[in-house]
């Protein structure tokens, strides 16, 4: 008889090695898809862009392209305070 395969809850827990790293990488996932969409509302060239934010166009780049794994949390939360965001988060008891 075949094994049932693992149901996952979203693309992230499939990705990621355990529960932490996946709530993590949505975490990035949505801070770099807010900052994506502040960025573009700007109209403004990608390396006007970066200077706003204070990185290098290539840097920023990279963030247009999605790569999520080229940034950590705490820059993606530096770089969305810079682009006029405010970060919040909502903790609760895990299910």
């Amino acid at each position: 008889m075949a094994t049932k395969p693992k149901t996952r809850d979203s693309v992230w827990q499939a990705l990621a090695k355990d529960e932490a790293e996946a709530e993590t990488m949505r975490l990035r996932a949505d801070l770099l898809i807010a900052l994506r969409d502040r960025v573009a509302s700007w109209k403004v060239t990608q390396a006007e862009a970066a200077k706003r934010l204070g990185i290098s166009q290539p840097r920023l780049n990279t963030m247009a392209k999605g790569r999520i794994e080229s940034f950590r949390l705490d820059m993606l939360t530096k770089l969305a305070i810079r682009a006029g965001l405010r970060v919040e988060m909502k903790l609760r008891k895990a299910a």
